[in-house]
This record gives structure tokens, sequence and C-alpha cells, in this order.
């Protein structure tokens, strides 16, 4: 017949064969089925995770106050990133893979029964190992993830205390004391990973075996079978080949196990915190006649260790500016802490107001009082969003308002785009001045009439501190004010000054009378106007550096 340009009969090219065209369509289906089954997985994953971690923040957010403080920060972060992560990965990586593994597993299986029953019996001989195998595991492996977990939290929160305390480390010579402490909890860490390392290669090796007796099984069976001429050569290979595709999808679900096992141990401690109970609601808006400060037989000491505070009697009139004063260690910032509602007092009362501040309870105490360390966070956001966490409905009249009487509004209209300037973390930095102008300018924005003053000038050096003792002497007009105070002028300046020493109220009165009753306030004064630079003033102020014998950086266990 008439032959085409190539050969072919008819001159044209030969039609797709129909047998060809079956798997390209099975392989193009379960493209699309796994295209979407990978989005559903995804979709699901995500929505579970974001409602995880919002319900973790919410949860973080409304404990008690000295609960988050002795978690510490670092724990809380990696709970909200390493946890969350772990958990991540399970959800999106995991689940997909179980999936798919034990589908296969369930219609090799099948397959193996179809070509003969016997085969079938001697796969499963391989089980009894594998279950043993898994027990094993699971005893160890649960313990062991668990306090690898706490382990990285301890380190992360290290990092955290040492970097972030980085100044005061090097001002006290603590560097060879927190190297060490980073590399004990780095090797606590390393250590607990290995054990999980070594737990998983004693898992593998006992599925290895029971690979090893599920296969020699397979090949005996083929060997009688064949021999006694049941089944073909064929149906023995082919029997054999089914089990030994068995061995990845067996091996994947159980090796998800151990992503369970983490993730488990993960979930558990973002669960944990979302089932902690919340700070105990007050029964009633109580509404305080004044801003006066009532202390009682005050006594606090911190978990099982010496008390810190010993029955401390302190007065505050409403409107009065009080100073706390004392060497490091004599209690002050405990005291603070227990009057701004941080801490529950061991022993003693707190009234504020004239109302006792366990009826106010923690929300009613945080509305009558606020405390501003030096501890500044300038959250990430506009100037104007993080003035607002104060108070929320105000409109940027009232913010400019509050930067003005704190005199920040200068800097503030300067920065590049005023308030909407977007600050913290991956936006514009604020100097330590700035951050606690900030700070002051909330404090006014919030209005509460009882503010206590943590020291709240003491990064921003010499001429940094004079500005912001200004600013907060005029962010405490017209509220009462409790100042731990970390400069002795500023301590000068004050209505009344209350000396601590070891936990107990030593002395009370205005500056000149306690300079003239020769204590430990005139002590104090004395060994710090010897060390100042500017003879001329007439109330001196320290050169940066020059007040370290009065006091040192807060640490929850002053």
């Amino acid at each position: 017949g008439h032959s085409g340009p190539l050969g072919v009969p008819g001159g044209g090219a030969p039609p797709l064969p129909r047998p060809l065209a079956r798997p390209v369509g099975a392989g193009g289906a379960r493209a699309a089925a796994a295209t979407v089954g990978s989005t559903l997985v995804a979709r699901l994953g995500e929505t579970v995770l974001a409602a995880l971690r919002e319900q973790f923040i919410e949860r973080a957010l409304r404990l008690p106050l000295d609960r988050v403080e002795a978690a510490g920060s670092g724990d809380l972060v990696s709970r909200v990133t390493s946890d969350v992560s772990m958990i991540g990965k399970s959800v999106r990586q995991a689940l997909p893979e179980f999936s798919r593994s034990a589908l296969t597993i369930v219609l090799t299986l099948v397959g193996l029964a179809v070509l003969d029953w016997r085969f079938l019996l001697a796969a499963l001989l391989a089980a009894p190992v594998q279950v043993l195998s898994v027990r094993w595991y699971l005893r160890r492996a649960a313990p062991v993830y668990g306090e690898h977990r706490v382990a990285t939290g301890a380190l992360q929160h290290q990092l955290l205390d040492s970097v972030g305390g980085v100044r005061t480390v090097r001002a006290f010579r603590l560097n060879a004391t927190h190297t060490e402490l980073l590399e004990r909890r780095s090797e606590a860490a390393r250590d607990l990973g290995l054990r999980g390392i070594h737990i998983v290669t004693g898992f593998f090796s006992r599925l290895n075996l029971a690979e090893f007796i599920g296969l020699a099984a397979m090949l005996g069976t083929g060997f009688v079978l064949v021999d006694r001429g049941s089944v073909s050569i064929g149906t023995a290979t082919a029997a054999a080949l089914y089990f030994h595709s068995l061995f990845n999808p067996i091996n994947a679900t159980l090796f998800l196990l151990d992503d369970a096992q983490s993730a488990g141990a993960s979930f558990a401690r973002l669960v944990g915190v979302s089932n902690l109970p919340a700070e105990r609601a007050a029964a009633d808006h109580h509404a305080l006649k004044d801003g006066s400060v009532e202390v009682s037989a005050l006594s606090h000491a911190y978990g099982s260790g010496a008390p810190v505070l010993h029955e401390v009697d302190l007065r505050v009139r409403s409107g009065e500016r009080v100073a706390l004063v004392g060497a490091s260690g004599a209690g002050k910032t405990t005291l603070a802490k227990l009057v701004a509602g941080v801490h529950s007092p061991t022993g003693g009362s707190i009234r504020l107001g004239g109302v006792d501040a366990g009826e106010l309870g923690p929300a009613g105490v945080r509305r009558a009082v606020a405390l501003i360390s030096q501890e500044v966070h300038v959250f990430a956001g506009t100037l104007a969003d993080d003035l607002r966490l104060a108070r929320p409905e105000a409109d940027d009249e009232a913010l400019r308002a509050a930067l003005d009487r704190v005199g920040a509004l200068e800097w503030a209209r300067a920065l590049p785009e005023g308030l909407d300037t977007v600050v913290g973390e991956g936006g514009h930095r604020l100097t330590v001045t700035q951050a606690q102008h900030l700070a002051l300018a909330r404090l006014v924005l919030a209005d509460p009439p009882i503010a206590i003053l943590d020291e709240a000038t003491a990064d921003a050096g010499s001429a940094g501190a004079r500005v912001l003792e200004e600013a907060a002497a005029r962010a405490l007009e017209g509220r009462t004010g409790l100042l731990v105070a970390h400069r002795l002028p500023q301590a000068a300046a004050a209505d009344r000054i209350v000396v601590l020493d070891q936990g107990r109220v030593v002395e009370t009165g205005t500056h000149e009378e306690l300079v003239a009753a020769g204590g430990r306030y005139a002590d104090l004064w004395a060994a710090w106007s010897a060390s100042r630079r500017e003879p001329g003033e007439k109330v001196p102020h320290p050169a940066p550096g020059a007040d370290s014998d009065v006091d040192a950086p807060v640490s929850p266990t002053v």
C-alpha cells in the first residue's frame, strides 16, 4: 500500500494507545487529589495553630503577674515559638504522610492476602516485634521529650536574661557567672537531646529486626509453597517484593510517632498554660475615696526563701510624693511590687484609697495603681498605637497633650511621620530617655490615682536622668507618687523619704530632717556626696557611674 514520508502506512502518526492513556489519566487524577488534600490539611493545620496561638496569648496575658514573673520570659517565649513550630511541623507534614503510609500498608496487606493467605500470615509475624518496639519507645521517649522542652525553655530564658542585662553583667563583672549558667543550661538541653536521639536509634534498630524476621518468613513461605506447587515463582517473588515495599510506609508511620511525641510534649505545654486559672476577678467595682496608700504589718518572702520584708508599716497621704531609699536588697522594689499588685504579700495588708487590695482584685489594683520600672517596652507599631495602650479611646489631641505634659512633644513631632512613625522592633529605634518619656506619657493617659516609679530614670545617664526626673514630677502632678529612688537628689526632692534597711523601715522624714538626724540616710547621703563631681550645685547630681554605691539594678529577688 501507500506509505507516508516516514514509512508509516496512511502517512499519519499512530493513535495514542488506550492502555497508555489510563496511567496518564490516573497520574493526573492522583496529582489533583494530592493537591486538594494537601491544601485542605494545610488550611486545617494553620487554622488550628492560629487558634492555639491566640488562646495561649490571651490566657498568658490574663495570668497572675507573679506567675508570669516566676515562669520567666524565656519559658513563655519558647512555648509560643519552638513549641508551636514543633506542632506546626506535625500538622503540616506528619498528618498527610501518616494518611498516605496507612493507606499503602492496608492496600499492600490486602494484595498479599489476594496472592495467598499464607503470605499474609508470614508478613504479620513482624507485627509483634513492631508492637513491642513501639511500646518500648513510647515508655522512654515521652518523659525525655517533655524534659527537653523544659530545658530548652530554661536555656532561652537564660539567653534573654544574660543578653538583655549585658550592661549589668559587665558592670558587676558577672561575665564568668553568666557564661557558666549558659554553659550549664546548654549542656542540659544538649544531653537531653542526645538521650532522645539514642532512644530513636534504639527504636529503629528494633524495627530493622522486625523487617528481617518478616522478610525471612516471607521467603521461607514462598520456598515451601513453590516446592509444593501451590504458587508459581512469580507469585512468590511478587509477595516478597510486596512485603519489601512495606518497609518504607511502616517505618514512616512509626517514625511519625517520634514527631507525635515531640508535638505532644509541646502541645501539653501550650494547653497547660491555656488551662491555668486566670486571675481572680473582683466581686464588684469599688470606688476609691482618694489616692492614699496604707501598708500595715506587711511581710513578704519569695517562695520558701528568707523574708524580704518584715512587718512594714507605711502611710502615704493622697497626693503625697514619697521616696523609698535604701541599699540594694533593702526591699524597696519588693514593697513597690506588692503595692502594685505584682505579688501577693505573705503577711499584712494593703489598702488603696481606703479599700483593701484583696477586695479590689488584681484588675481593680491595676486601675488604681500604675507601676513604671526602668524596663520599659516599646511595642512594635505606630507611636500613637503605643500610647493608646493606656487609653484606647484617646484621640490624637489627647496623645499630644500627654506628650507635652511630660516634655516629649518636641521629639515626637520631629520623628519622620510624627505620631504615625512606626517604633519598636523593626521600626524607628527610640533612645532610653524617649522610651521612658513614652512610659510617663502612658501614665498621664491612664490617669491612675496612684503611681509607682521604680528606678524609672536610672538607665538614662546623668543628663537624661535630670530630664526624666522633671518629666516624672510633671506626670505625678495630681496623684499619689511612690518613688523607688536610684539617685539621691530625686529622693531629696520628694515630700517625704522612707528609708528601708534589710526589709524594715528604719527612718522616715524630709531630706533636711534625715540629714540632721545623722542616721542611715545621712550615711548614704554622705557616701554619695563624697563621690559627686559637681560640687557647685546646691543639690548635687552624680556623674555617670558615681551612684553605684546607692543601689543596684532591679532584680526579682531584691
